[in-house]
């Protein structure tokens, strides 16, 4: 408008908007792009899980009691079967407890081939790493600031922060281990899953049990019962 008034134009700023609109004159709003799949072969899109014990994923959840302390939850999953492996609540969590949880689910579940995660100081640990390679469990980390490549482990979070974490008043930290747990079973062993065919996780994993068997280095099937994970946990 400034320039046509210049150019001794009489004008009326209402109609020149209306003809600027209709003549699609507007200058389009630059955009980032952006790659859907991830910008890393190692998102869940990119490498998916193919059978069960391929790729795991794990990450931290956080939330506090009713006095506000602090509560650190570490949640591990089988990418394949959906199952929930773990949830680990302590008011913090090390690499050297991330190295713990993961020797006792090797050893009553077997060993995975990958293991997904974002590059949170506790999984790029040293120690994490150097002990994952010896025994030869790739480790696959994710683009920072991309949370949609651990898309298991985050849809895992919605639900458990929606169905769990967002309802109830945690008093102690006995307490959150007895709720969470509970909740854990509810979700592998009762709760049907659409993408496993409405089998719930567990039950899922059980019709996987023969491919178990035929790898080597792979225990018995262990599907982390109520009595043996409180055992773990100490309750």
């Amino acid at each position: 408008m400034n320039l046509l008034e210049t150019e001794g134009w009489r004008v009326n700023h209402k109609r020149v908007h209306r003809i600027w609109k209709e003549e699609g004159l507007q200058v389009a709003k630059k955009t980032r792009k952006r790659r859907r799949l991830g910008t890393k072969d190692n998102s869940c899109i990119r490498k998916r899980a193919e059978h069960i014990n391929h790729v795991w994923s794990y990450d931290f959840i956080m939330d506090e009691t009713e006095s506000g302390n602090r509560l650190k939850m570490l949640t591990i999953l089988d990418e394949y079967t959906r199952e929930n492996l773990s949830i680990d609540v302590e008011h913090s969590i090390t690499s050297r407890d991330v190295i713990s949880t993961l020797e006792y689910l090797f050893a009553i579940r077997g060993v995975p081939s990958c293991i997904r995660s974002d590059n949170g100081s506790e999984f790029i640990a040293k120690a994490v790493r150097e002990w994952l390679s010896s025994i030869s469990v790739e480790t696959l980390y994710i683009e920072p600031g991309s949370p949609w490549e651990n898309g298991y482990t985050e849809s895992f979070h919605s639900r458990f922060r929606y169905e769990l974490l967002n309802t109830e008043l945690f008093g102690s930290l006995r307490e959150v281990k007895v709720i969470v747990e509970q909740w854990r079973q509810e979700y592998n062993h009762r709760r049907p899953h659409s993408s496993l065919g409405s089998l719930p996780p567990a039950k899922f994993t059980e019709n996987c049990i023969p491919a178990i068997s035929a790898t080597p280095q792979s225990p018995k099937y262990n599907s982390l019962t109520n009595d043996n994970y409180l055992v773990k946990c100490g309750i």
